[in-house]
């Protein structure tokens, strides 16, 4: 067969945008296909509007308390256009990095359509047939909505249109304690929405709950309302909203946010008629990020695994040089961060302590310190939270962090937990998104970026990909 490309990645979002642009950063040939629009859920609908209005909702926060540290400022007014200004101006700052413009310097060929994916080197977009010995599926995710009843019938918000909003909600009613809802009730609620958490079982279940009880705790106390149920039925119209809890109570809202968790963007692009696997979280992939075809990966949010978007973002890297050298890179996820921008914010790096209790018992150790003692935090007046460590002898597990930009605590903890703690380790490393410790990882990348892409690498990638081409 004769090849058009080295690459065909589909989806433009941050896993299918490394992907793209690492391959032709070697100088081979590769070609991004998004069908919506470039930077996918994080920069559209995702990270960057949410933490946008989170910083919104922080200013009107802090001037609730008028006279602090001797200050006196005047009580917050919310002027919702402004704040939905904000949101995407932000948007429209971060947007020409992700930009058709930006990958096609770097050499990517882009093709704003859908695609559909016809054989296991063969893709149809456009009324052309492209071919590659590597297909990378890159497709993203999208808002799982719950079968409620009369959720058909009623309008309600989810992510990808709750950053429309040119309205403030009077009441907010959020279904779903995870990472989104747990974030934009805090939000909404300090813009000045009455809001009320729907939820089933623990808030944000995957985190250390003792950390979870510390920003449960001071939601509470700003005036979110959480209710232990699950919704049985929702009705009304848009400003009067009804919904029915397990537990029998009623609520009365002007605005539904369904944020139930995510769902794979898997379907509709012919995967399943040329045999690759789909199981019910996603396509399913080996360490390596490929499929049951081999020649097809599936990064990011589309497959099986973690969604978040340093995620893509790592997976986006290992494939595109594994395209490039042809020798395997299999995912690591044993220093893998997270975190949920509340206030205070909740950080992840590794096991939590149920985690390593579950996996390693009595041997595990739990080392915990108060923020409460933390003479920078005593000075800022935000003691809340604390640090735990898991240890296994004096081997770091896991780390959870309750606080003040916890977030930017996890860095040191990724080479620790990693073992590697070189420039190169570092600027290849695992950082959560959004952080302002990303900088560091940018500087170290910036350091061996001549070097990784210099014209012997390119010498090398560029017989890699010939070699590829007459085996396949």
């Amino acid at each position: 067969m004769k090849f058009t490309h080295d690459a065909i990645v589909i989806g433009g979002g941050a896993a299918g945008l490394t992907a793209a642009g690492g391959v032709a950063l070697f100088g081979l040939k590769a070609v991004l296909i998004e069908g919506h629009k470039m930077g996918g859920e994080c920069l559209n609908n995702g990270c960057v509007p949410s933490k946008a209005i989170i910083t919104a909702a922080k200013r009107a926060q802090e001037a609730r308390t008028e006279t602090r540290h001797g200050v006196t400022i005047g009580p917050p007014k919310v002027a919702w256009p402004g704040v939905h200004k904000h949101i995407h101006d932000t948007i429209a700052h971060i947007e020409p990095h992700d930009s058709v413009e930006t990958f096609e310097e770097m050499g990517v060929e882009v093709i704003r359509d859908w695609a559909k994916v016809t054989g296991k080197h063969t893709v149809e977009v456009g009324g052309r047939t492209l071919t590659a010995p590597r297909i990378v599926i890159a497709t993203g995710s999208k808002p799982f909505v719950p079968p409620i009843d009369g959720l058909e019938n009623t309008p309600y918000l989810t992510n990808e249109n709750l950053f429309d909003l040119t309205e403030q909600p009077g009441h907010l009613i959020v279904v779903g304690g995870g990472v989104i809802g747990m974030e934009m009730a805090q939000a909404f609620c300090r813009l000045g929405s009455d809001v009320t958490i729907i939820n089933p079982g623990p808030l944000m279940a995957r985190d250390d709950q003792d950390s979870v009880a510390v920003v449960a705790d001071v939601m509470r106390l700003e005036g979110v309302t959480f209710i232990d149920g699950k919704a049985d039925k929702v009705e009304g119209s848009q400003g009067a909203i009804r919904v029915h809890v397990s537990d029998g109570a009623v609520l009365n809202g002007t605005h539904l946010l369904i944020a139930a968790g995510r769902k794979a963007n898997a379907a509709g692009f012919g995967l399943e008629d040329i045999g690759v696997e789909i199981g019910k979280n996603g396509i399913a992939v080996d360490a390596r990020r490929r499929t049951s075809v081999k020649s097809i990966y599936a990064i990011g949010d589309c497959r099986d695994g973690p969604r978040l978007t340093h995620v893509s973002g790592y997976e986006g890297s290992n494939v595109a040089l594994e395209i490039v050298t042809g020798l395997p890179t299999k995912v690591n996820f044993k220093a893998l961060p997270w975190c949920t921008y509340t206030e205070p914010e909740v950080a992840q790096i590794g096991l939590t302590e149920q985690e390593a209790r579950a996996k390693l018992g009595d041997a595990v150790t739990v080392v915990q310190e108060g923020f409460d003692h933390n003479e920078r935090a005593i000075a800022e007046d935000s003691t809340a939270g604390h640090m735990k460590m898991m240890l296994k002898g004096k081997k770091v597990l896991g780390v959870s962090i309750v606080g003040k930009n916890a977030g930017e605590l996890l860095l040191p903890f990724s080479q620790i937990i990693s073992g590697s703690n070189s420039t190169f380790a570092l600027g290849s490393a695992i950082i959560s998104y959004p952080t302002r410790s990303e900088i560091s990882k940018a500087a170290a990348f910036s350091a061996w970026e001549p070097a990784v892409f210099g014209s012997l690498p390119k010498k090398y990638a560029a017989l890699v990909g010939k070699i590829r081409r007459a085996l396949n």
